[in-house]
């Protein structure tokens, strides 16, 4: 009797032993598993941050192309981040892109990383290009009338503060509206250039820029 109670307990540690291993060499594994995976997002890592730099190409000189096809070949050479402006100052959107030739482009032609803004000064295909070029945005007037005369109405409302009250009526007194005011130059302006503003109305003449006031 206490033979067989003997054998059986001897048994049982065996099989509690062999348990313990077994449990031991699958805890290693799993630290090894960790271990690769750990590896491998490593290596991703690195991968992902070699791809993020910006590659380089050559920009080609779009001077004197329609917009269109200027924007086109900047695509084809890489650059896809791409603006444009009035080259005249006068605000006007390049709506129709193929109404609308290249001036000049910032930056100039050369090597550029390829997400650099290329940005187009721009005239309708009728126009000259100005020897230089007026497409910046107009600054604010702050607390001094600025002098708008011979610049676009939609220029001057711009510079002007948002509150302001703003009249504009056609210099040439034949009473048009006037709408696209893009379209329109100041010919005198009330308050005159370096009054103080102050909230006070202002008011505008203009004509048509192939107009004389």
């Amino acid at each position: 009797m206490i033979k067989h109670t003997t054998a059986t307990a001897l048994i049982a540690a065996a099989l509690l032993t062999l348990t313990a291993c077994e449990g031991t060499d699958a805890s290693s594994g799993s630290s090894k598993s960790s271990q690769g995976t750990n590896e491998k997002a490593d290596t991703g890592s690195n991968t992902s941050a070699d791809t993020t730099k910006a590659e380089m190409a050559s920009l080609p000189d779009m001077t004197g192309k329609g917009l269109q096809s200027a924007q086109d070949q900047a695509q084809d050479a890489g650059f896809y981040t791409l603006t444009s402006h009035d080259a005249l100052g006068r605000d006007r959107m390049q709506a129709f892109d193929r109404n609308w030739k290249v001036c000049s482009q910032t930056p100039q032609a050369g090597e550029h990383p390829t997400d650099t803004k290329v940005d187009f000064a721009t005239v309708k295909l009728e126009e000259d290009c100005p020897a230089k070029d007026e497409g910046a945005a107009p600054e604010a007037a702050g607390g001094t009338m600025p002098d708008f005369t011979g610049k676009a109405v939609k220029v001057a409302r711009q510079a002007l503060d948002s509150s302001t009250s703003i009249t504009v009526t056609d210099a040439s007194g034949q009473d048009r509206m006037v709408l696209m005011e893009s379209n329109w130059k100041v010919c005198s302006q009330e308050p005159a250039a370096g009054a103080k503003l102050d909230g006070q109305p202002v008011t505008l003449t203009a004509v048509k820029f192939k107009e004389s006031c």
